[in-house]
């Protein structure tokens, strides 16, 4: 109960709106460190829209450039180990310090629309790994991150969130300009853009896919280790992945555990008839202008 009294108690952050795009406000108040944060030819920056498999992918890629060695991505907890950029947060500390702070080659974070991103990733070539889950089971994973964060704005009710999701207006902005924002960039640069879904179907593939473009050559049993190691299950009970290791009074996983489900297709279990059918045609104008495609259910 004090646990649950601790998160009562503390406040959730404000938020504010940085070229149209809703942000914590300490984000917005640091804006210019963070756009003119020098990134380094040698970084590599995991970038998704939030709640799209980013722990995730962030474990995978530690190992791989551990080359499997489980203990070696047991040193420090996920957000230690990759920085975000953008994240401000009282107590805990800032990504951008943390990041300045870091030796290279360094591993990096952000959840930043392209179009917010700091110009020098993308002028010093830098290899971004970008993560995209379909936008239900994303909206659904987010409303209960929300919950339980109070580094988040409340996220009022389920049918509340459904609203304000489709209409982007949560924290990072639209999901569906997030997505085809950095498909659109892909082309461009030293892009390697992945699907939640593959990587749940067909893990080794997809972990043989990042390590090719890391520059890794890893043979099967490390990659069998890391789909191993990286599975839902056991990422659930590694306190160095999991965000246990945060204070209770930010994160209260009684309300809902950070590492809630990890499935495709458990939006069925929250959309109504109706919400589904306004999600869709909401979807089809959105999405009508990309090439982008996702898998909703297996």
């Amino acid at each position: 109960m004090a646990e649950n009294s601790k998160f009562d108690e503390t406040p959730r952050i404000t938020v504010d709106y940085m070229r149209g795009i809703l942000l914590p406000t300490a984000t917005c108040d640091a804006w210019d460190l963070i756009w003119n944060f020098q990134a380094k030819p040698d970084d590599l920056l995991i970038s998704t829209y939030p709640k799209a498999g980013t722990t995730w992918t962030q474990e995978i890629v530690d190992l791989i450039q551990n080359e499997g060695d489980v203990e070696m991505s047991k040193r420090a907890p996920t957000h230690i180990r990759f920085p975000v950029i953008e994240w401000i947060m009282p107590s805990v500390g800032s990504g951008l310090e943390q990041a300045n702070a870091m030796p290279s080659p360094r591993n990096l974070k952000t959840h930043l629309p392209i179009e917010l991103l700091p110009p020098s990733f993308l002028e010093n070539n830098c290899k971004i790994i970008y993560v995209a889950r379909n936008a239900k089971d994303n909206m659904v994973s987010y409303y209960h991150f929300q919950r339980m964060n109070k580094g988040l704005p409340d996220p009022g009710t389920w049918e509340e969130y459904f609203e304000n999701f489709l209409a982007g207006k949560v924290c990072w902005g639209s999901w569906h300009d997030h997505v085809k924002g950095w498909w659109k960039a892909k082309d461009q640069h030293n892009i390697l853009y992945l699907f939640y879904e593959e990587m749940k179907k067909n893990p080794k593939q997809e972990i043989q896919k990042l390590a090719e473009f890391i520059g890794k050559k890893l043979d099967d049993n490390v990659l069998d280790t890391i789909v191993h190691h990286t599975s839902f299950d056991v990422m659930k009970q590694n306190p160095m992945a999991n965000y246990s290791s945060l204070p209770t009074e930010f994160m209260n996983h009684a309300i809902s555990p950070f590492m809630r489900k990890g499935t495709v297709g458990d939006w069925k279990h929250h959309f109504t008839v109706a919400q589904n059918e306004r999600f869709n045609e909401d979807y089809k104008k959105k999405m009508a202008d990309t090439s982008l495609a996702f898998h909703f259910q297996f």
